[in-house]
């Protein structure tokens, strides 16, 4: 956003988030407001973005280390008997069974990914957080990634049932998920909410505080 620009709060104007329709509102109360159009309640900013962003992303970090610690299946088979296996034995299995390509796609999507998400809200929460007024495009592009990939979180579920399908059939077993899939299902659930609670406008705000604030 450049120096001069106006923006809808600026303006005295309301966004719909669902239709995009500007519009005056109606009542000084910030709940009473709602969208001509299509009636979604009209709020400056999304109400405590920052607050459930927080919570929901702390939560996920939190239950990251029990989704990778945890056994994520328990299986039982009249080769190996019973054992239980977390993500990353399970994609050692793969790795050592042959299925590179496998192993590496399951790594990525159930370890890296994940942590690579939360460590990206955690940096764009921070720089708001703080009011830091540099590098808004780059946090922006940074934000609407992680709402790209948003859209793929349940792949990360996906890949893990892949897993756990390959290393059944591999072993001839019975397999039944353990305390780490509920986890690690967790920690998908709530990054994507973390995400779709963050009001993205906010980092603009911080830019237009900061080119407010009066130099000493």
């Amino acid at each position: 956003m450049r120096p001069g620009d106006i923006t809808a709060a600026g303006a005295g104007l309301l966004s719909c988030l669902t239709c995009g329709l500007l519009s005056q509102p109606a009542s000084h109360e910030e709940d009473a407001n709602a969208c001509p159009r299509c009636g979604r309640r009209l709020h400056v900013r999304k109400p405590h973005s920052l607050l459930r962003s927080w919570t929901f992303l702390v939560a996920a970090m939190v239950l990251y280390l029990p989704a990778n610690l945890l056994p994520i299946m328990d299986t039982e088979s009249l080769i190996m008997g019973s054992h239980s296996d977390t993500i990353m034995s399970g994609i050692v299995l793969l790795w050592k069974s042959g299925s590179w390509g496998i192993a590496i796609i399951v790594f990525i999507a159930s370890i890296m990914v994940p942590m690579l998400k939360m460590l990206a809200m955690l940096v764009i929460l921070v720089a708001v957080h703080q009011g830091v007024s540099t590098h808004c495009h780059d946090l922006a592009r940074l934000y609407r990634i992680l709402e790209i990939i948003g859209r793929w979180s349940m792949l990360d579920v996906f890949v893990v049932a892949i897993l756990v399908t390959l290393v059944q059939l591999q072993l001839l077993a019975a397999i039944t998920p353990a305390k780490g899939a509920l986890a690690f299902g967790a920690v998908v659930v709530l990054t994507m909410l973390s995400t779709m609670s963050f009001d993205p406008r906010l980092i603009w705000d911080s830019a237009e505080h900061a080119r407010r604030r009066p130099h000493g």
